[in-house]
């Protein structure tokens, strides 16, 4: 794989992984809700790393290709961020809060991380860019194994994943730390975003 594909494969998947969803919704509330986003952070790399590693085994295009199996993923995920999203509008974090919450941090921490992996990896739209984007960037008559491109690929996505949901989380805890009202809002707001995601996966499956 030469280095102007790989870095063609950058340019599309940065400007994926900025378009704000449910993982940004997650990484912003942990961020103002905890002391550290990197368990959040680290629990959304888990669910795209399980994806990453159905993609290069060629498991994404048989699940991609079984309706059923899809279907039940869409549904579960929908449900999930549904759950999710209600408990963080119904409960918005605050910078306050997350001070207050320093007791307990182990369990907490590994809350968060089941918590984010489930955001990522019941998500089916990660699983649609895998088969969907990938398959473009990747060519066999380069001499590479088409699982090694996968895997390249996959390592490159997994980086950006986690320096922009870092970044988020990072930059929604420093500008919003002195502002809880605001803090408040915009964690509402990414309560918001995961129910209307849930909804609209609900709806895609169900319609179709």
């Amino acid at each position: 794989m030469d280095t102007t594909t790989l870095a063609a494969f950058l340019a599309v998947d940065l400007l994926l992984v900025f378009t704000p969803g449910a993982d940004w919704a997650y990484a912003i509330s942990a961020g103002l809700r905890d002391r550290s986003v990197v368990p959040a952070v680290a629990g959304l790399i888990v669910g795209h790393t399980a994806y990453a590693l159905m993609a290069v085994a060629g498991l994404a295009v048989i699940v991609a290709n079984s309706p059923n199996v899809l279907t039940a993923l869409t549904v579960a995920g929908a449900g999930y961020l549904l759950w999710l999203g209600w408990g963080v509008f119904r409960q918005p974090a605050t910078p306050a809060a997350a001070q207050a919450g320093a007791q307990g941090a182990g369990a907490s921490r590994l809350r968060t991380v089941i918590k984010g992996a489930g955001t990522s990896g019941l998500n089916p739209k990660a699983l649609l860019l895998y088969f969907s984007l990938f398959p473009q960037f990747i060519d066999p008559a380069t001499g590479w194994p088409v699982t090694a491109q996968t895997g390249l690929l996959s390592t490159v996505h997994l980086t950006v994943c986690a320096v922009v949901y870092l970044a988020v989380g990072v930059l929604a805890r420093t500008v919003l730390t002195t502002r809880p009202s605001a803090a408040r809002a915009v964690s509402r707001v990414s309560g918001a975003m995961m129910i209307a995601i849930g909804a609209l996966l609900l709806a895609e499956r169900l319609i179709a």
